[in-house]
């Protein structure tokens, strides 16, 4: 069930494809989280239909149409209901999907895709080489409002010699040009010729994937019921809930009386608070390192962040382990970029910013932040050093991060509010257009480390993810070049001069990498910790006839 996307995740944050970024929380490592044998491994059982599976999430869904979500809420729904042409499989290496195989020339400039036969839409349709060609056109059309369209503005022509053969032409090198086509395949029969953005689609969608949508219900619950007709075979679970819960302990509330059959735990909850023989009989916990970190992004576009020392100056007044140890309970790994440590493109060389609140009073005086009134709090030109962070409501981990970098923020005089804002409105009213001082939020990140979509400067419109405002030739120029050589040694010192950059500018302080602690309910057979997660295979994870909960 791997997607790739480039997302706001409510509980972990942010981004369909990375071409891009991963929707899944992939692992470097994985394992159970007790000393139960996990499920579906010690048992020899045969999979059975049937059953609900449960599960909340802190934000309702904006649009079922990938082509406009940005947002982990409806990824995840659009990840169940579409395919894309390429997936990765459960050890992070490319397989097809809607595509039973490829070639790649010679000059890496063209793709020819052999798609399967007798794939249907969740209408009964066809799906053919003319779905995936109008996709392309939809994705580069200049009235479609998406941030995914940069890898398709590297194509230079497709062809459909026929129904099952779709190829695409690029007229210089591109690097993630596979990977890009595992973007969901939108309906052609149902889009042509319509305003995307008021098609009936974005709330009953259509697709080709093992998910049928079934009903949304408006902050409360979208539910998905499995495909009979899907190509890879029906999924055994026969529904999927998503319940629309945006506050975590409410979350936890539910999971611990069995309502919910899966959750990403906090570190507490999953450290101290389900440790307990009752939970142990309910649920497998699980942990690994998530691709995916957690940042303070400033807005280069206010006066205020417009002075590099004023970056690195909060840079150092963080104590980044003491956010590791009190919000992640030592469940993470401090961040020094946008790359985790045990990845081939990882520069662990790049300037660190250890906590030094002495560094960081130094680096405000020379910018002209200085005490002159004697308040506690710097000034300049007769102007505080105040602003406001922002983060979404329902990350108790993200809240709790904002209160220890207020404090430590306000020990070298600065003064800083923090705001928590309803997920809806946090994106509508503040991320998209740009609205805000700083915020902290996350990204969740994959194998593939093109990540021109959100630092190079002709990202930085209305809705697309450079959205603090981050310009930089240099580092334009490296992710450019990262994106148009195939040699990993190549790639690499190119993204090395990437991240050397972004840490001497500070757009972001990268602030740590967690642990994914999900906790899945055990009468769920078949699930399995591979390099891509645990929910890799979820088509084929199955509850035995005599433990099915709910018969509807």
């Amino acid at each position: 069930m791997n997607r790739l996307f480039i997302k706001f995740t409510p509980g972990l944050l942010l981004g369909k494809f990375w071409v891009a970024m991963v929707v899944l929380a992939l692992l470097g490592g994985c394992s159970g989280g007790d000393d139960t044998p996990r499920p579906g491994v010690a048992e020899a059982l045969t999979p059975e239909f049937g059953d609900t599976f449960i599960e909340a999430s802190i934000g309702d869904a904006s649009t079922l149409l990938p082509v406009l979500a940005s947002d982990s809420a409806s990824s995840a729904i659009n990840g169940m209901v579409y395919n894309g042409l390429v997936r990765y499989d459960k050890n992070l290496q490319i397989e097809g999907e809607l595509a039973e195989s490829w070639e790649i020339s010679a000059d890496n400039l063209t793709i020819t895709f052999h798609l399967r036969k007798g794939v249907a839409w969740h209408d009964g349709e066809p799906f053919t080489s003319a779905d995936v060609k109008f996709n392309y056109q939809l994705y580069i059309d200049p009235q479609t409002p998406t941030a995914y369209a940069e890898s398709f503005k590297q194509v230079t022509g497709v062809e459909t010699p026929d129904p099952y053969t779709f190829i695409v032409h690029y007229d210089k090198p591109y690097a993630p040009a596979l990977i890009s086509w595992a973007t969901s395949i939108h309906p052609r029969h149902l889009l042509v010729g319509k305003d995307i953005t008021k098609s009936p689609l974005a709330r009953n969608p259509i697709g080709t994937g093992p998910y049928r949508f079934v009903t949304w219900q408006g902050g409360e619950k979208i539910v998905l019921e499995s495909n009979p007709e899907y190509f890879a075979g029906q999924p055994y679970i026969k529904r999927v809930v998503f319940r629309i819960i945006p506050d975590i302990s409410t979350q936890f509330l539910e999971l611990q009386t069995g309502s919910l059959d899966f959750m990403g735990l906090s570190p507490l909850q999953f450290d101290r608070q389900t440790d307990t023989p009752a939970f142990n009989r309910l649920y497998q916990k699980y942990r690994y390192l998530n691709f995916g970190y957690t940042y303070l992004g400033y807005n280069l576009n206010r006066p205020l962040f417009q002075d590099k020392r004023v970056r690195q100056a909060l840079a150092y007044a963080i104590n980044k382990q003491e956010l590791i140890d009190g919000v992640l309970l030592g469940y993470g790994s401090v961040a020094t970029g946008p790359y985790k440590p045990d990845t081939w493109v990882y520069n662990g060389a790049v300037k660190r910013y250890d906590y030094d609140p002495a560094k960081a009073r130094q680096l405000l005086a020379e910018a002209g932040w200085i005490d002159s009134d004697g308040n506690g709090v710097l000034d300049k030109d007769g102007k505080e050093l105040a602003f406001t962070i922002v983060t979404n409501q329902g990350n108790d981990l993200r809240a709790k991060t904002g209160e220890i970098i207020q404090r430590r923020f306000k020990e070298v005089g600065v003064k800083v509010k923090l705001r928590i804002i309803e997920w809806a409105t946090f994106l509508k009213e503040f991320i998209n257009p740009s609205n805000f001082d700083a915020t902290i939020l996350g990204w969740t990140g994959g194998p593939e480390p093109d990540q021109y979509n959100i630092w190079h400067s002709s990202k930085t419109g209305p809705r697309e993810l450079n959205f603090i405002g981050f310009k930089n030739r240099e580092v334009d120029q490296a992710l450019e070049q990262g994106r148009r050589v195939f040699d990993q040694q190549q790639r690499k010192a190119n993204y090395d001069r990437f991240q050397e950059i972004l840490a001497e500018e500070q757009p972001y302080t990268f602030l740590y990498i967690g642990e994914a602690l999900p906790a899945v309910s055990k009468r769920f057979r078949g699930v399995e910790a591979a390099p891509a997660g645990i929910r890799y295979n979820f088509n084929q994870w199955f509850v035995p006839q005599a433990e099915q909960k709910y018969s509807r």
